[in-house]
């Protein structure tokens, strides 16, 4: 039906006088997000297919797509599944209904569940193997290997196990999401009299899911077990005296979306840390089973779950691959992962150098992880120690656990320093930590505040007040990406630091609304989400469009995370239209549709994967005053609409070209570069011998490889 609207839809553009009489929200315009983002997440497993990465980090592309799958369950299809409960389907620009979506995903992601624990099972096991790494079967084990394993189950799994026998003082238990299960089928009658016929065992959280094996019962190399295997082959251990007929593993995966109803609420943190819990017993959303596990069972458990076949995965294999994870840090083969390399600091931002008078001399933009985080953390390093700084003021999402910026943030405090940081609770999967952060902030003296309700605080600022020479000056620091310094290394970002007073001064303002009260104030520099950005977006877009019927070369480059906004499409579709070249850099979902003629034909949309996970968000437009804006917002509903968000301008020419140079590396790229076609799928076109973007930043911003 796809293909026939826009067959349709051609033959109309082919006859119509002008490209403006098209309606451009027509639902065969738009691809569904939802099935954009599973489309992301196969091309994230086709990596683990590319020979040209090491053998480790192949396996670490299979492991990251079943990472992001459970938390596409957990977020995306949850809410789909809500909708329905709840009756509040709502049709989006693609026109499709929530159930037709749902059904589409299921379909997509069986197969994409089957070709996981293909790659896994055919073709990275045999090759671990080769490695000498070995992933051992029961069948495969030695006697001494069998005494082995029967010692560690009875010393430290069957301890912490509590086998739960069905019967109507024992219902069917409320496991913990994406917890390993195993339903067993057994026979005979306990102590008790009972013949219970089923029972559920709970593997412990705290064992590790893959055990190594000592070296004098094993082969050169490292061999493995999965705790699955062990818990299946002694599972008798655990029903005495009764004949086990089958142990299966299984997991269920749950709603984990916290809905945090702010109405009436007068401690958000408070109420977020009650929430918590539910998190891990929400509605069953997946059913996971071991490929063998009998009908009748898989029946029981669907039942007990609440879920319908079209819920079910069955799997060759582990039921949790993330725990996989663990392999490489255990293992110790860095020829089997990406060479290692290091970071440059631009001159004078180094430990040695005075920070304040580098930033006073001239603005740096720095790109991580090609070039180092690390002047970041040291400007606030050097903040909480200099007796001339007065004041700190932060936004923080995502930090991690132990972060060099909390820690100078909490010295600061202790310093006698007036910090105030602005801690977004409801980072998705970060809000414990965020809960943690908060309260040891507050401890240290710092003014800590929760941002603005319905309004998630997704910018990054800070922003340093100084005293020099008896009068106070400012320096700022705006990026692209999280205050997370191992992030930092993984996911691709530009950082911006100035002490230029207008762009100071409009932090100072984004800082004053989300920490107090009062009507939007005009910027001088800044753009930002919810107030200004999607509108002044939108008119760049239009001035582009302008600028191209005016007979000038129009050209637009937008690199972000995701692109559904269906106000921005349209823009871009106008733009199209009036011959500005687009050229779309978009990591996942994208709601755009390319090669719709008179509409989309001068628009090419791009995703890279790579090493890196690309997570700048930059904006260029050829003929516009200022070319290039740097921004944390991508052009989603929620971050245009829903989030405070800031976008800011790169004004020095030098910097400018250098942001748009690196654009067309990754807009040229002919190695890691998936180009979208009209049918939403992606297609991969390498030439051999060719550098991927990320491979020619590597050489010239760290020198790996020169």
């Amino acid at each position: 039906m796809l293909n026939d609207a826009l067959d349709t839809q051609d033959k109309e553009d082919a006859s119509a006088t002008s490209n403006t009489h098209i309606a451009l929200d027509q639902h065969a315009f738009f691809i569904n997000r939802e099935l954009s983002n599973l489309g992301f997440n196969q091309r994230v497993l086709a990596q683990a297919l590319d020979e040209s990465h090491p053998l480790l980090e192949r396996l670490k592309y299979l492991l990251i797509s079943a990472s992001n799958m459970d938390e596409f369950f957990e977020i995306r299809v949850a809410g789909l599944m809500q909708r329905i409960l709840f009756e509040r389907e709502v049709v989006g620009p693609d026109g499709m209904h929530t159930k037709d979506v749902l059904s589409q995903i299921s379909h997509t992601v069986h197969q994409m569940v089957d070709e996981q624990y293909r790659i896994l099972n055919d073709v990275l096991i045999p090759k671990l193997e080769d490695e000498g790494i070995r992933f051992l079967r029961r069948s495969h084990w030695t006697e001494q290997q069998e005494l082995w394993i029967e010692n560690y189950v009875t010393t430290d799994v069957l301890p912490l196990v509590s086998p739960i026998g069905l019967d109507p003082a024992h219902p069917f238990p409320r496991l913990v999401n994406k917890s390993l299960n195993f339903i067993v089928d057994l026979e005979g009658k306990d102590a008790f009299g009972r013949d219970l016929g089923l029972a559920i065992v709970p593997a412990p959280r705290s064992l590790p899911r893959m055990v190594s094996l000592p070296s004098d019962i094993s082969e050169p190399g490292h061999s493995f077990v999965f705790l699955s295997s062990m818990i299946h082959a002694h599972t008798e251990k655990l029903f005495p005296g009764m004949k086990v007929n089958g142990c299966y593993q299984f997991r269920i995966t749950r709603n984990a979306d916290l809905d945090v109803d702010v109405e009436g609420v007068a401690d958000l943190a408070i109420t977020l840390k009650g929430e918590l819990h539910s998190r891990r017993f929400g509605t069953a959303v997946r059913l996971e089973v071991a490929d063998n596990c009998p009908e009748h069972l898989t029946h029981i458990l669907l039942k007990e779950v609440g879920l319908t076949e079209e819920s079910l995965y069955r799997v060759n294999g582990p039921v949790n691959l993330k725990r996989l994870m663990r392999l490489p840090s255990m293992i110790g083969r860095a020829d089997l992962l990406f060479p290692p390399f290091t970071p440059k600091i631009p001159k004078g931002l180094t430990r040695k150098d005075n920070i304040f008078d580098a930033i006073s001399k001239r603005s740096f933009l720095l790109l991580h992880p090609f070039q180092s985080f690390s002047p970041v953390v040291q400007l606030l390093r050097q903040a909480a120690k200099d007796p001339a700084v007065a004041a700190i003021k932060q936004t923080l999402y995502r930090t991690g656990n132990d972060s060099p910026v909390v820690h100078a943030l909490l010295e600061a405090a202790r310093n006698g320093k007036e910090v105030t940081v602005i801690v977004e609770l409801r980072a998705r999967f970060d809000e414990e930590e965020n809960l943690e952060l908060a309260s040891r902030l507050q401890e240290a003296g710092a003014v800590v505040v929760y941002g603005v309700v319905d309004y998630k605080t997704h910018a990054k600022m800070i922003l340093i007040v100084r005293r020099e020479n008896g009068e106070l000056k400012r320096y700022c620091h705006l990026g692209t990406g999280n205050y997370h310094s191992g992030n930092a290394r993984l996911y691709t970002d530009y950082s911006y630091l100035s002490a230029e007073p207008n762009l100071c001064e409009d932090v100072h303002k984004v800082f004053q609304q989300l920490t107090g009260m009062g009507k939007t104030e005009r910027m001088s520099k800044i753009i930002y989400a919810p107030f200004t950005l999607k509108r002044q977006l939108i008119k760049m877009i239009e001035g582009e469009a302008k600028a191209a019927e005016e007979g000038k070369a129009g050209h637009i480059i937008l690199k972000c995370n995701g692109l559904t906004e269906p106000k921005v499409i349209q823009a871009l579709y106008r733009a199209s239209q009036a011959g500005v070249t687009i050229d779309l850099i978009i990591r996942g979902m994208c709601a755009l549709r390319t090669g719709i003629v008179g509409v989309s034909d001068n628009i090419r949309v791009f995703s890279i994967i790579g090493r890196f996970l690309e997570h700048t968000r930059v904006y260029y437009f050829a003929n516009a005053e200022t070319r290039v804006y740097c921004a944390s917002a991508d052009l989603m509903e929620r971050n245009l609409n829903r989030r405070v968000e800031t976008c800011f301008p790169i004004e020095d020419n030098s910097m400018a070209d250098r942001v748009y140079n690196e654009l067309m590396l990754y807009v040229n790229d002919s190695v890691q570069r998936w180009q979208l076609q009209q049918n939403g799928t992606y297609l991969l076109e390498q030439k051999a011998g060719a550098e991927s973007a990320q491979t020619q930043l590597l050489s010239q911003l760290s020198g790996l490889g020169k």
